[in-house]
């Protein structure tokens, strides 16, 4: 064994690493056998900073040889220096080892290990390993994941300033600047920086006007966020009245009254209300008749003045009352079709109004008036508008509508325009792909956006009897709508929008939507956020902890959630992480160009949330780039470790192409995943044919979370006329057009859901009622929030319908009810009398 460590010692110098196992060295005379080495001085956990290398020390006694080991892997002699002594209190040998290691070193370990050195100690009684120590490259990002935004707060109110530092090894300590002078919390009670590193005040002062800067710092660079001004105002306040004058001689007092208790500051708003205030006075100093010409004159005067007014008034009633009637003579009547909607027939109005259309009335029911705004506020009084049983509403002066001609094309377009004129809708998409609309009665219907998986159930009766409305279903792009997330909250569903908000609703509505959630009460606390009509979001329902009185109910499966609302508005589904063990869905696709024309070649692989809207956005953005799919998608499940993914390309043909990255790997942030809000997050790996011959591909695309999951990629291809892949994301139609009005809207015919409701609703001793059926359809978990309803079955049968369009299938509801004892063919024909 000494021949072979000789040999591995004097060849070490030509070679990486060493190729013998255990290169034990021959026992030294004068040692004692029966001491194992053990270490004075072990190596411990270094980082490198920039580009220089850092050094590794190890120390043992006693030891003839010290050698390190990095990653499994003997590092060559030539690598080593090494000091040898005699220990003095024991005169045992001892050794000392030091080696380099570089940043070239640590990058080329590729993976999820970590690099690693060790020493092992020799003696002529054995060997012993030292620990382990990690080396790490550090840095620090430059830009911040979360800064610290300008903020406007009233006296003593509360202030929290956000703060998430950028991605750094090691982590960065966080410190906050107060006009550039540093907080120090243990000076200031008033103030503290929570685990998070946000910086609250606990009760804001006109002090704390300022500029705050949140600092980042570790051992390779110091960053500082975008100044956020803080500015605390002061809302003005009136001092006491003084005290009343003497009477006048116009027989009127006041009194006065000033901004000063608190005055405004700092943009604070002014007193509302009046600072002077006069009344006539009540003593009798001011009781006399009039005797004198001045006072004739007085009475005269005022009595002239009160004829004038009267008159004018008088004048302004009769303008008002011909205005309006020549405006009641141009409003459309309309008509509320009580058995579905047929076709009416439209004429044109008055030659005086080209643009406006009559319908030919239905003397048989009356046009119904809804009562309220569009969305109410409690500031002022509610607008009246008529609504008409046309598909365009148009204001007009006084809040009514007419109906008005469009051609088909232009219908979306116009409703979306009209829309937006509000302030609440201002945020509508101008597009229409992305937005279903239509004219709904009592008989109900439904809404759909194609191939994104968001419907909008109206159940029979949900629209009160009488009323037409027009109801619209929006998806928002989260670059569009402000959402705001705190702590590890995280967007799980799209936003969307049904609206017009308050309406009025006698059932409830059924909203679904995909989320890519693992959900599992150990690891989120889910919540419904609804935004109101001033534009913050609240949250509305927390799932898990539902109550059968709340507006809102959720039925949550793997990749759906069905959102019963008894009010329209904007919705999404929001995550908030209990455990590292929270994990969200991405779907991993590569995508490369259809035709290639030049030498560059890009493969883009995207990591989107595992939802039908996020994968119709991407297929609808490749097919404009002129993108093919190359690979069949995966799933990857992304954990909330606070660890980026990772992605890298492999084993390229070093003879056909060349790989232009300059890196072992490309990342995408931890937080700009989990949040949320971020479309379309992608890297391109960029290749290079060697000749514009070479049309073959075949390489490898790994993409990977840090300590998480992972996906490989075998990628085997000709790039020319391979397309294999294409048709797997051919995007198809959802049971046909986006709107269906009354009966087709529904898989159940209108008489057999009656008969299923009638015979269900009441409550049967042999259990052959609505709860039965709701534990055969494994919904026995929402017993009590049916229980609240007028009609549980009702609500079951609506549920079903929302989850099984347009592919449910009625043989297995039949079977169900069927087992319940009911008569199988007695609830599931209708005779033809009934028809």
């Amino acid at each position: 064994m000494g021949i072979v460590l000789s040999s591995w010692l004097r060849g070490s110098g030509a070679q990486q690493s060493a190729t013998v196992a255990n290169p034990v060295p021959n026992p030294v005379p004068g040692s004692n056998p029966d001491l194992l080495p053990h270490f004075l001085v072990e190596p411990e956990d270094v980082y490198i900073v920039k580009n220089k290398p850092v050094l590794l020390v190890c120390k043992a006694l006693p030891a003839t040889q010290i050698f390190f080991k990095c990653n499994g892997e003997w590092v060559r002699q030539v690598d080593h220096v090494i000091e040898r002594s005699t220990d003095e209190t024991s005169g045992l040998p001892a050794m000392e080892v030091r080696i380099n290691v570089s940043r070239q070193q640590v990058e080329k370990v590729f993976g999820l290990e970590e690099y690693w050195c060790q020493c092992v100690a020799w003696s002529s009684s054995g060997t012993t390993k030292s620990q382990k120590a990690y080396i790490r490259i550090a840095y620090l990002r430059k830009n911040f994941e979360q800064e610290p935004l300008a903020k406007e707060v009233s006296l003593e109110q509360g202030i929290v300033l956000p703060c998430r530092p950028p991605e750094g090894i090691p982590p960065a300590e966080v410190e906050w600047l107060r006009n550039e002078d540093l907080v120090d919390p243990s000076l200031d009670p008033n103030v503290y920086i929570t685990r998070e590193h946000s910086l609250v005040v606990r009760q804001a002062r006109l002090a704390d006007t300022a500029n705050y800067t949140c600092v980042a710092k570790n051992i390779v660079a110091r960053r500082r966020s975008a100044s956020a001004a803080v500015i605390v105002y002061v809302d003005g306040s009136w001092s006491p009245w003084s005290k009343w004058s003497a009477c006048g001689l116009d027989c009127t007092h006041w009194r006065s009254r000033e901004c000063s208790d608190p005055a405004p500051r700092n943009g604070g708003e002014e007193c509302h209300g009046a600072d002077l205030d006069t009344r006539n006075c009540t003593s009798d100093l001011c009781v006399h008749t009039a005797s004198g010409p001045e006072d004739v004159a007085l009475y005269v005067g005022l009595i002239a003045v009160a004829v004038c007014l009267l008159l004018l008034l008088l004048v302004l009633i009769l303008v008002y009352c011909r205005k309006k009637e020549g405006l009641d003579s141009d409003v459309a009547d309309s008509s509320i079709l009580t058995s579905g909607f047929q076709p009416v027939s439209i004429k044109p109005s008055k030659a005086d109004n080209p643009h406006l259309l009559t319908i030919q009335p239905d003397l048989s029911t009356t046009t119904t008036t809804y009562q309220g705004s569009l969305c109410p506020r409690q500031d002022g009084p509610s607008p009246k508008f008529q609504l008409t049983n046309g598909h365009l509403l148009s204001p007009l002066g006084g809040g009514r509508h007419t109906l008005h001609h469009s051609s088909p094309t232009s219908e979306a377009e116009d409703f979306v325009s009209r829309l937006s004129t509000q302030n609440y809708f201002r945020s509508l998409p101008r597009g229409t792909s992305n937005m279903a609309y239509g004219t709904f009665n009592f008989l109900g219907g439904r809404l759909m956006i194609p191939n994104t998986g968001i419907s909008l159930l109206i159940p029979p009766d949900a629209i009160p009897r009488g009323k037409i409305y027009e109801i619209y279903l929006t998806l928002h792009r989260p670059e569009d709508v402000r959402l705001p997330l705190a702590g590890c909250q995280t967007l799980l569903s799209p936003i969307v929008s049904c609206g017009p908000p308050g309406v009025l609703l006698t059932r409830p509505v059924i909203l679904a939507m995909d989320h890519c959630g693992e959900p599992s009460p150990e690891s989120w606390s889910l919540r419904l956020k609804k935004q109101s009509c001033e534009g913050s979001w609240e949250d509305v329902l927390h799932l898990g902890e539902e109550a059968p009185s709340h507006l809102y109910y959720c039925q949550l499966e793997a990749g759906a959630c069905y959102i019963f609302t008894e009010q329209l508005g904007r919705f999404a589904l929001v995550g908030e992480a209990l455990s590292v063990a929270a994990a969200k869905r991405l779907k991993v696709l590569l995508f490369a160009p259809v035709a290639c024309t030049s030498l560059e070649y890009n493969i883009r692989v995207y990591c989107l949330h595992d939802t039908h809207d996020a994968l119709k956005e991407v297929v609808q953005l490749e097919k404009q780039l002129g993108g093919q799919l190359i690979q069949e998608p995966r799933v990857l499940h992304f954990k909330d470790s606070y660890h980026n993914l990772r992605l890298s390309i492999h084993d390229v043909p070093s003879s056909l192409w060349k790989s232009k990255l300059l890196v072992s790997y490309q990342e995408i942030p931890f937080y700009h995943i989990w949040n949320g809000t971020q479309q379309y997050l992608h890297c391109t790996f960029t290749l290079e044919r060697v000749s514009p011959s070479t049309s073959d591909l075949a390489c490898k695309v790994w993409v990977w979370q840090v300590e998480g999951d992972g996906q490989s990629f075998n990628i085997s291809f000709n790039i020319t006329k391979d397309t294999r892949f294409a048709e797997l994301l051919a995007l198809e139609s959802e049971g046909g057009v986006p709107a269906l009005v009354g009966p087709s809207a529904f898989k159940i015919p209108f008489l057999i859901r009656q008969k299923i409701i009638t015979s269900l609703d009441p409550p049967c001793s042999r259990g052959a009622d609505w709860r039965t059926l709701a534990q055969k359809l494994h919904l026995d978990s929402h017993l009590s929030f049916f229980a609240s309803k007028p009609s549980p079955t009702a609500m079951i049968l609506n549920l079903w319908e929302a989850r099984h369009f347009p592919n449910g299938n009625l043989s297995q509801l039949a079977a169900a009810v069927a087992g319940l004892g009911q008569p199988d063919a007695g609830l599931f024909t209708v005779s033809e009398a009934e028809c």
